[in-house]
């Protein structure tokens, strides 16, 4: 999990196992290898803790892979319709 903090947070979420692969479907495509998703380890219950934090602040969100995505829904932040699936992988934007 990595938050960029600027006049807006932006907060990448991602599973282990995604990170480092990019993602293509059709046109779209998804860079998950790069600095943008590069952050911390965390366990689930800090990413919850984190996320909670930073929906305070008027925070973006990019969740990528099942348990990410997952914990987005549980969390109230994302529903079934918001998600996209590339290469199978879950993928969901939040603008709040």
């Amino acid at each position: 999990m990595k938050v960029h903090e600027s006049y807006r947070w932006v907060v990448a979420v991602c599973d282990e196992d995604v990170f480092g692969r990019v993602l293509r479907d059709g046109k779209r495509v998804l860079d998950v290898s790069g600095d943008f998703f590069k952050g911390d380890a965390m366990s689930n219950e800090e990413i919850r803790e984190e996320i909670i934090r930073c929906n305070g602040e008027d925070a973006t969100f990019n969740f990528v892979g099942v348990d990410s995505v997952l914990i987005a829904k549980e969390l109230g932040l994302v529903k079934d319709e918001g998600v996209i699936e590339i290469e199978g992988v879950p993928v969901a934007l939040v603008l709040l």
